[in-house]
């Protein structure tokens, strides 16, 4: 049974950060600039579907925000699942849940307690499959490799070599431990060449701060700031993950609510549209959210590619995930992930 509204956003509100249909994308590599900001009320939904014999009478999408979820924060700002679904022959109550550990994700999903993942890590995708749970990926939420860095107070640590024997801080099953693990290996090195200890990346910031380690992983606005104190870049992911963030779904529940899902994705787009029509106010929006100046939004912003169309290379970047975690053994046996996502 679907836990209430305040239960959910009571009880799933846990955990610790780290954390992707063919439709309208938004590449970051240019963000589109105007010289006045153009500001949009409301977003619009590409089209109506007929709702009026749903079955589904509310719906609990996952709401996340950092590193720098830009879609999470303007459709909840703009109220758009919300609209989407008070509209197409019936009102569908929306319920948000809070939830920030990829691990909590999508066992809320599995439970029923969630209905769509609205941006799940790719390694607690693949980690819900090896473990037999029901999910699929819907469509992607973003790629970012470049929001990923691996950042040190020792300026000498120039290679993956200067950090054989050094203690490096960072968050276990993720992004940037798939970073880590590929740029020692790109060196012939393994974890067992460093001192890795596991810590989210707001403790490995400190660590980092404190003298305690000597390399933290870092990403979004705390890798920002770390670049913003001199910090020496070790690497960020580019060529060593691909960073990617899906939407998931359980099977049965897009077998029984395809239609609902339509207007979800929909919705989606409209979202994409809006940020890349409404460059300017969407910024300013993002840094209100995230207490931070614009020009670091904008900075990082060009970071993401937040494109919800499902391409080869996402195809291949979900299996460089599975393969990483089964090499490292974070999974028992290997994986297909083109299984993973809905044709």
């Amino acid at each position: 049974m679907k836990l209430t509204k305040k239960v959910v956003l009571s009880v799933l509100a846990v955990g610790v950060m780290m954390t992707s249909m063919v439709g309208c994308g938004l590449s970051n590599s240019a963000p589109a600039q105007s010289s006045q900001p153009v500001v949009a009320e409301t977003t619009e939904i590409a089209e109506t579907i007929d709702l009026s014999q749903s079955t589904l009478d509310e719906l609990t999408i996952t709401h996340v925000t950092s590193p720098l979820n830009v879609p999470s924060i303007i459709q909840k700002n703009k109220n758009v699942f919300v609209d989407a679904f008070s509209e197409n022959g019936k009102a569908i109550e929306v319920n948000y849940a809070e939830i920030t550990s990829g691990a909590d994700q999508t066992q809320a999903l599995a439970s029923g307690d969630v209905d769509i993942l609205y941006a799940v890590g790719g390694t607690s995708v693949v980690l819900a499959a090896a473990n037999d749970a029901d999910i699929k990926i819907l469509n992607m939420y973003s790629r970012s490799p470049e929001a990923f860095c691996m950042y040190s107070s020792d300026k000498t640590i120039q290679s993956a070599e200067d950090l054989r024997g050094k203690t490096v801080a960072g968050p276990v099953g993720t992004n940037l431990h798939q970073l880590l693990v590929a740029y020692l290996k790109a060196a012939d090195m393994t974890i067992e060449d460093i001192h890795y200890v596991n810590m989210s990346i707001a403790d490995a910031k400190a660590a980092l701060d404190g003298g305690s380690v000597d390399v933290a992983l870092l990403a979004g606005p705390t890798a920002y700031k770390a670049k913003q104190q001199d910090y020496n870049l070790v690497t960020n992911g580019k060529g060593l993950t691909d960073a990617v963030i899906a939407v998931a779904v359980r099977e049965d529940f897009y077998n029984q609510y395809k239609k609902e899902l339509e207007v979800f994705v929909n919705a989606q787009e409209s979202i994409i549209k809006y940020i890349s029509e409404n460059h300017n106010e969407a910024m300013e929006i993002v840094a209100a959210e995230l207490d931070l100046d614009k020009a670091a939004v904008e900075e990082m912003f060009t970071q993401y590619d937040f494109d919800i169309g499902t391409t080869q290379e996402d195809y291949k970047a979900f299996q460089n995930v599975a393969d990483f975690m089964y090499e490292t053994k974070m999974i028992e046996e290997p994986i297909d992930t083109a299984k993973l996502f809905i044709k």
